[in-house]
């Protein structure tokens, strides 16, 4: 595992181009299996969590053709269904969360669908039981082999429409089900459907092959089957948690930084949550541009006075995904704020390296944590420290760049999962970061 060497304490300027967004290219890739037509993809971003998976896809027989940075094609003509119960499957499907949704379109347009227990990051439990109770409902067999933990969905006499009410909004669990419903017979009706931006291009893209869903954008989705789906050209958003990475970075390290092209129709709260800390930006354009915090920022308090909350809720609610952001982005803030993570148990737990770098946090239990303010009155202090995940991994690096000294971060791999040629990147901004093995 390679480790980045960060010198902090230093303010940068410049712009940035956020990457295509990984929870849609996840989605987005697997969706070329519903058809035997060539698709195009572009905006596809350079990480290790969608090269996985496009290996996946090539194992399985997808033709893949790379046509230009971020683009390729894909055709799905000539698969090898054998490979979905192989050793090597097995193996390799295991190590990628997002492998999970390509048994949807298998079990749609083959009838059926493998999958092996699928990794990710550890930040508590990720239940599937969504995505199964969805295909069960759709007139699927479920099977699974507990010694091996592999799972298997069947149905050799095609899909079913029906009505589902889910009983958690999973985007993945969503967009599997979404995939598996577009080729079954009749009508499905999914309530209490997902409906994350990214949820909204995977329907979009789908509507453009020839698929009829309806109701794009709510939690209310109707879906008429149709015999089969033909081949498109679909661009990928940009990536709306990277964005909200370097608004906290910006604010962290008092640096004047634009962020290019970002897609501000699809940024929903994002702006707004981190305005609540006190943090100044500005749109122009599609580029949002964030001043230097050259006298900090303020967290703002509630009309009646009582401390700042901030929490995660599903779309169009703020996302998880950059709670740890706002963390790390509290510690230098004026004031205190309450961190409310509902949605998964054990994304706080990397606290314990911001306090050993003299942040002032108090782990209320495994879903929140308080946050008392240094006002940059006290720097947070350079240490060595390994990244348990994605999310926690960018937040430690965006503490690093701002502490005082040398940090070392450890397993980056991690980080490189989720964010491309971040080191490269933040360079060209005046960060003093470097890779060493």
């Amino acid at each position: 595992m390679g480790s980045f060497q960060i010198e902090g304490g230093h303010a940068l300027k410049g712009e940035i181009q956020p990457q295509g967004a990984k929870n849609e290219a996840l989605q987005i890739l697997c969706a070329v299996l519903l058809t035997s037509e060539k698709v195009t993809i572009n905006n596809i971003p350079d990480i290790l969590d969608v090269n996985k998976l496009i290996h996946l896809l090539k194992q399985l027989g997808v033709k893949v053709e790379k046509i230009g940075k971020g683009s390729y094609t894909f055709q799905s003509d000539e698969l090898d269904l054998d490979y979905l119960k192989s050793e090597k499957f097995k193996e390799e499907g295991s190590g990628l969360r997002g492998s999970i949704m390509i048994v949807g379109p298998m079990l749609a347009r083959f009838g059926q669908g493998y999958i092996p227990r699928p990794g990710g990051d550890k930040i508590g439990r990720r239940r599937l039981d969504t995505h199964f109770e969805g295909f069960i409902k759709l007139g699927a067999d479920f099977r699974y082999n507990k010694e091996e933990r592999f799972y298997g969905v069947e149905a050799p006499n095609g899909l079913k429409g029906t009505y589902m009410l889910l009983e958690e909004a999973s985007v993945t669990g969503t967009a599997n089900i979404v995939m598996a419903a577009v080729l079954a017979k009749g009508k499905t009706t999914i309530y209490n459907a997902a409906c994350e931006p990214y949820l909204q291009q995977l329907c979009n893209m789908l509507n453009s092959m020839g698929a009829k869903i309806s109701g794009v954008g709510s939690n209310l989705l109707e879906i008429e089957g149709v015999e089969s789906l033909g081949g498109c050209t679909h661009t990928i958003l940009p990536d709306m948690i990277e964005i909200g990475s370097w608004i906290g970075l910006a604010a962290m390290t008092k640096s004047e930084i634009t962020i290019k092209n970002v897609g501000w129709e699809h940024l929903g709260l994002i702006p707004a949550t981190f305005r609540k800390l006190g943090i100044q930006m500005e749109r122009k354009g599609d580029d949002i541009y964030i001043p230097a915090h050259t006298n900090g920022y303020e967290v703002q308090s509630f009309i009646d006075g009582s401390i700042m909350s901030i929490s995660d809720a599903p779309w169009p609610g703020f996302t998880p995904d950059l709670l740890s952001i706002m963390l790390v982005v509290a510690t230098q803030a004026k004031g205190d704020v309450l961190i409310h993570q509902k949605m998964f148990e054990s994304r706080l737990f990397f606290v314990d390296k911001l306090i050993d770098m003299g942040a002032k946090i108090i782990l209320c239990d495994p879903h929140r944590a308080t946050v008392i303010g240094h006002d940059f009155k006290s720097q947070l202090k350079a240490t060595t420290m390994v990244s348990p995940d994605i999310r926690a991994g960018i937040s430690l690096l965006i503490a690093a760049l701002s502490a005082k000294g040398t940090s070392i971060i450890h397993n980056i791999e991690q980080i490189d999962r989720g964010y491309e040629n971040i080191d490269e990147r933040l360079q060209a901004i005046g960060a003093r970061i470097k890779r060493v093995a």
